[in-house]
């Protein structure tokens, strides 16, 4: 049955958004990764590139417009050698690659007039570069992020050594075989008629409010996540729980899950370590809020996130628990 209550007129948002970080144009091309030989080939190809990352920061080449976030393998090198240079995928046959240089260096070449060095977040709301560099700046970003915390092994604590094109770290003590992980992350709305729950952050902007969300534990399904999670953080149960998409979500590296899910409480219990707030909200105060029109400046998360996405098609009546 519809979730959405009775038939309303449907407003008009626009053009549907394109979802951050996904809709890559690379070709994995795992196959290549224990190939050295074929790696370095590509490596040595003119037509190779790849992105530069310290930690958390994005190295731009400075344009007019947009920024260019692609280096060509020289120009990459030239910034200094790359602590880990990770195999992405290929592009029409060209290689394309992560170059992860040190965050100090990183900050050092915000001094510098031909860079743009900023956080990912920042270069996808503000629309720095190109959309289509986005999904691969993020499959660099998280796993060169991953090669930051996963230097020793976990299980005798000898330093490891990168194999795979960037995609293993081997331990030569233990023989222990160490890979990029991806955290699992629900995100939900809880929707009852015409009424959805939106919480708030305190690490949110003062007026954004937002689906509710939370790590899927171990031995967990999907559902069960949801149905814990809205609980735990605003004490309403949930019924039937609707997939609708799935973000990468390089900070540092999860997968946000996204789900409408089915009120059958109302009463809202705040969990006051996880949220400032968390209140029921009408589809038309929503709609305003995707406008950024709400007569109290309220506003939902921007279209990088899924969040806007999730709460775009409750508005837009596009969510059905059959």
């Amino acid at each position: 049955m519809p979730v959405s209550g009775p038939m309303s007129p449907r407003p008009d948002l626009g053009p549907k958004p394109r979802l951050g970080y996904t809709e890559s144009s690379l070709a994995r091309a795992a196959e290549r990764r224990p190939d050295d030989a074929a790696i370095a080939a590509l490596l040595a190809d003119r037509r190779a590139g790849g992105y530069v990352i310290g930690g958390d920061l994005i190295v731009l080449k400075k344009g007019a417009g947009l920024h260019e976030a692609l280096f060509t393998v020289a120009e990459a090198r030239a910034l200094g050698p790359a602590t880990e240079t990770v195999f992405l995928g290929l592009l029409e046959g060209a290689g394309r690659f992560g170059f992860g240089i040190p965050p100090q260096h990183a900050e050092t070449l915000k001094t510098r007039d031909d860079f743009v060095v900023t956080d990912l977040r920042s270069i996808a709301v503000q629309g720095l570069c190109a959309p289509a560099d986005l999904p691969p700046i993020a499959e660099a970003k998280a796993v060169l992020h991953w090669h930051i915390r996963h230097r020793f092994c976990s299980n005798c604590g000898a330093a490891t050594q990168v194999v795979q094109a960037g995609w293993r770290r081997d331990c030569p003590s233990c023989q222990g075989q160490h890979f990029p992980r991806t955290d699992p992350v629900v995100i939900m709305l809880a929707v009852d008629g015409d009424k959805c729950l939106l919480g708030r952050s305190p690490r949110f902007v003062p007026t954004m409010w937002s689906c509710l969300a939370g790590f899927i534990e171990p031995g967990e399904s999907i559902e069960d996540a949801v149905h814990r999670e809205t609980l735990e953080e605003a004490g309403i149960a949930c019924g039937r729980v609707k997939y609708f998409a799935s973000q990468p979500w390089p900070f540092p590296s999860s997968l946000m899950i996204g789900c409408h899910a089915e009120a059958v409480t109302r009463d809202i219990v705040v969990d006051r370590e996880e949220l400032e707030d968390a209140r029921w909200f009408s589809k038309d105060e929503v709609t305003s809020m995707l406008l950024r029109r709400h007569k109290d400046g309220l506003t939902t998360p921007p279209p990088v996130a899924i969040a806007h996405h999730i709460i775009r098609a409750w508005v837009e009546s596009e969510v059905r628990f059959d």
